[in-house]
């Protein structure tokens, strides 16, 4: 037993010597592995302040938006229209001043109408020539002629503007419906205005003329009426010239 052993223990050790030497290798620390720590509360602390921020931003814009579409605006208000019409309507107005200007013997002034009626249409002097009668009635029929002549013009020069007022009025319209801001609905709306101003001038115009020419027809008949008696009183008094007689028909 012992052989055996002595004979296992002498073929390890001629193992061991004949055997190649072994290579000692350095003790290398292995780094350990780094992990990733997840915080949930930072996360959403950071998610939080991230949508924050966004929302900031998002509002920044939208009051960048309003205030570029409110200068936007204030521009369209503060746009002038683009159409006038004052100068067709000054035009107008001129045209009827001009008629009404140029009426005949008896102007539209106050001093000239209190002289006029003084002169020709007053008391019937008793002095008078009979010639100087025949002359102030025929002075009074010419005021009379002239001022329903007056009358007939103004009356066609305002027929004559109905159709400038019927274009401006198309135009005006138009440009109200297509302003494209406060001032321009509101310049439009003045010009309407403007142009509604020109047609009640025309009207006052008219009915001061027929007004005229009407003073001018009653004051007449009523100086007539005047001398007439005036030229009665003259025929039946005695002396006067007349002289009664027996009037002789069919030679009998």
């Amino acid at each position: 037993m012992n052989t055996r052993r002595s004979r296992s223990r002498a073929l390890v050790f001629a193992a061991a010597m004949l055997a190649p030497p072994l290579m000692v290798l350095p003790m290398v620390a292995t780094p350990a592995h780094a992990f990733i720590v997840f915080d949930p509360s930072n996360y959403s602390q950071n998610v939080l302040t991230a949508a924050r921020s966004l929302q900031q931003i998002t509002n920044q814009i939208t009051s960048l938006q309003n205030q570029a579409q409110m200068l936007i605006n204030q521009a369209r208000n503060l746009a002038g229209l683009p159409f006038s019409s004052l100068q067709q309507l000054q035009q107008s107005v001129q045209r009827t001043q001009q008629l009404l200007n140029q009426a005949q013997n008896v102007a539209f002034d106050v001093q000239q109408v209190d002289q006029m009626f003084q002169q020709k249409y007053g008391a019937v002097s008793l002095s008078a020539l009979d010639a100087a009668l025949v002359a102030d009635a025929r002075s009074r029929w010419r005021n009379t002629v002239g001022g329903l002549q007056d009358a007939m013009r103004v009356q066609a020069g305002v027929v004559g503007n109905i159709d400038t007022n019927r274009t401006q009025m198309s135009a005006l319209v138009s440009s109200s419906q297509s302003a494209t801001g406060a001032l321009q609905a509101t310049q439009a709306g003045n010009q309407l205005l403007a142009l509604q101003a020109q047609q009640l001038a025309d009207l006052t115009a008219v009915v001061a003329a027929n007004g005229r020419a009407q003073a001018l027809t009653d004051a007449e008949r009523a100086a007539a009426a005047e001398q007439g008696r005036e030229q009665r009183r003259r025929f039946l008094t005695p002396g006067s010239g007349y002289q009664a007689g027996n009037a002789q028909m069919f030679n009998r």
